[in-house]
């Protein structure tokens, strides 16, 4: 092939190319992001997937092996990191062991009915108004796969912002970054590679390490009642935020039952935990990976807010609670 027929036949895949990717991105506009976003929680809740898993969170990387099927409307799951300690997470429904081979241990804990992986992605529920705008950017290739990036884009500091690839084929999130005000990456989830919707066999979410000589340490479970009156409320909540459940729970430790409040917009959430506490301790504010809490005294009560929001927010929230 002579030099003008060779440049020729790029410039002809370069503009097929270009063809195939803005007809790709009028398809994926034709569904509108909050379809696409209830594509997306659909896949999360129901999809058999098997891959690699890049995390990034606080300049810290980690590689994962996840395996995760549902069997019979109950998650199986398995997670092994491939660095470190060979630490292992085997998930049957609410119930996680946690096995550390080098401590020759085994953490067993409660768990909720939220992805291991994807706990901070939008829910079902998910309203976007005066908080957020969410739009459909371009389609790019994430794992071997098509997949359509939807830009969640916060209006105000009290919230993060959120860029997902999301599978064009099936919904299902191929990466998810968490975005801060001034628009870097403070978390990080991406596959390298993934399997989806194949059969995968029952052994592949056991634990490959014999744990029969293991120190077993239970974690006791949390009391939780529903029915409680809600006496704590806010006046000054960041726009958006309500309260979305109010109910006690009964902690290790603790003499008398905490009231836990789940606030939240429709994407970002926030916990408050409110508890009779006669040592005043100072005003404290930590941050754990990509958590913020910030924690005070009111009265005889203590007061705690924590989640995945900027540190501006759990400290407004605890601060303006009071008593109603």
């Amino acid at each position: 092939m002579n030099s003008n027929r060779r440049h020729k036949t790029i410039a002809a895949w370069i503009a097929f190319g270009g063809l195939l990717t803005a007809s790709c991105t009028a398809l994926a506009q034709d569904i509108g992001p909050n379809d696409w976003l209830s594509k997306m929680v659909s896949a999360v809740q129901t999809t058999n997937y098997e891959g690699t898993v890049i995390r990034l969170q606080n300049g810290t990387v980690e590689v994962l092996k996840i395996t995760h099927m549902i069997v019979d409307g109950v998650i199986h799951e398995k997670v092994v990191t491939q660095e470190g300690n060979g630490l292992e997470i085997i998930r049957i429904g609410n119930e996680v062991q946690c096995i550390l081979p080098d401590k020759r241990s085994v953490l067993v804990e409660e768990w909720n009915d939220r992805s291991t992986l994807f706990s901070a992605l939008p829910s079902s529920d998910i309203r976007f108004g005066n908080e957020y705008d969410v739009s459909i950017v371009r389609t790019e290739r994430v794992a071997g796969r098509q997949a359509v990036l939807l830009a969640i884009r916060p209006h105000d500091e009290y919230r993060f912002g959120y860029r997902l690839w999301l599978d064009k084929e099936t919904g299902f999130p191929l990466q998810t970054k968490l975005i801060d005000d001034a628009g870097e990456t403070i978390a990080q989830i991406k596959f390298a590679d993934i399997n989806l919707e194949q059969d995968i066999p029952a052994s592949a979410v056991t634990s490959s390490i014999s744990t029969e000589d293991f120190r077993w340490f239970v974690t006791p479970k949390r009391t939780i009642s529903h029915d409680v009156h809600d006496a704590w409320g806010s006046d000054d909540l960041p726009a958006g935020f309500r309260a979305v459940s109010v109910h006690t729970e009964e902690l290790p430790g603790r003499a008398l039952p905490v009231t836990h409040i789940l606030l939240s917009d429709g994407l970002a959430n926030v916990s408050v935990f409110i508890e009779a506490d006669a040592h005043q301790k100072p005003v404290r504010q930590s941050k754990v990976g990509i958590s913020n809490s910030y924690s005070l005294h009111l009265g005889e009560y203590r007061v705690l807010a924590v989640g995945e929001v900027p540190a501006a927010t759990v400290e407004r929230i605890a601060t303006s609670m009071r008593p109603r």
